[in-house]
This record gives C-alpha cells, structure tokens and sequence, in this order.
C-alpha cells in the first residue's frame, strides 16, 4: 500500500460521491453507481475494491427494522462502575447482551453508554437489573421517545 492509499488519507470527491451513494443503498449495482458518479463500470469496481482495500467501506449490511422484529423500545443506559479500577472489565462482561446494541467509552462523570433494544418496558427493567449485577455498576438511563434520524453517514 503506497502512502497516497493510506486510510487516512480523505478521499477525493468522486469516491466521496461512490461511498455516500453505498452508504444510502449498499446494494446498489456497479451500474447504478456509474450512472450516479458519472464514471464506467468498470472504474467504478476498480474505485470501491480500492476503497474496501484502503478501509474505508467496513462492510455491507441489511438495515433490519427492529418495532417489526418486536424490540421497538430504545434506551441509552450510562453506567458507572461502583470499583472505578474495574471499570474497563463492564463491556467483556455484557458482550454477551444481546440486548445491546452498541457500547461506546465516554468522557465525563460515566465511562460507558450503552444503546439498548428491548420489547417492553418491563424487559427494560429486567436488562437494567441485569447490568448492573454482571458488570457491578450503577446506571443512569434514557429512554427515547422517537428517532428524528439515526445511522448517517460520515460523509
């Protein structure tokens, strides 16, 4: 890989265009996307096996509508280890959650936010009592009301 490919490298305004237009439907055809860049087909499937090779496209995955599959309720749940030396052992110890959809390490007064799906409630409940006995921590949680836009590209 020459220097010119590293991944931290931004890339050009073409292939800013290929992955904003993956990012919005990661099925689309190399042809679709030649039609959408103004390139041919064959540079466009030279452009995004580049862009795979340098890093910067991850991955494709199905966007699965979670109210159908029953797990509609989203909450953020902030944890606070009650042994601040520990705090680092709380992901390994809730990984196995499938209820967590996300974990993120923070700054400020907690060292975790956690995303959350769950049913009910009541499920809500059982989760929170579940972290807070696994990963010994305290928690703090929001519940979201609606989602105005979630999962945008970093373009």
């Amino acid at each position: 890989m020459s220097s010119s490919d590293s991944p931290a490298e931004p890339p050009g305004e073409i292939d800013r265009a290929l992955l904003a237009a993956l990012a919005r439907d990661g099925r689309a055809s190399y042809t679709e996307l030649a039609e959408r860049v103004g390139l041919s087909v064959s540079a466009v499937h030279q452009r995004v096996r580049r862009l795979e090779q340098r890093g910067l496209i991850t991955g494709y995955k199905a966007t699965l509508d979670a109210a159908a599959l029953g797990v509609g309720l989203i909450a953020f749940v902030a944890i606070t280890p009650i042994d601040v030396a520990r705090a680092e052992e709380a992901p390994g110890k809730l990984a196995h959650l499938a209820a967590i959809e996300a974990c993120h390490s923070v700054a400020g007064e907690e060292s975790y936010v956690l995303k959350v799906r769950v049913p009910t409630t009541e499920a809500l409940e059982q989760l929170l009592r579940d972290i807070r006995t696994l990963a010994n921590v305290s928690t703090r949680t929001t519940v979201v009301l609606s989602t105005v836009f979630e999962d945008r590209p970093p373009i």
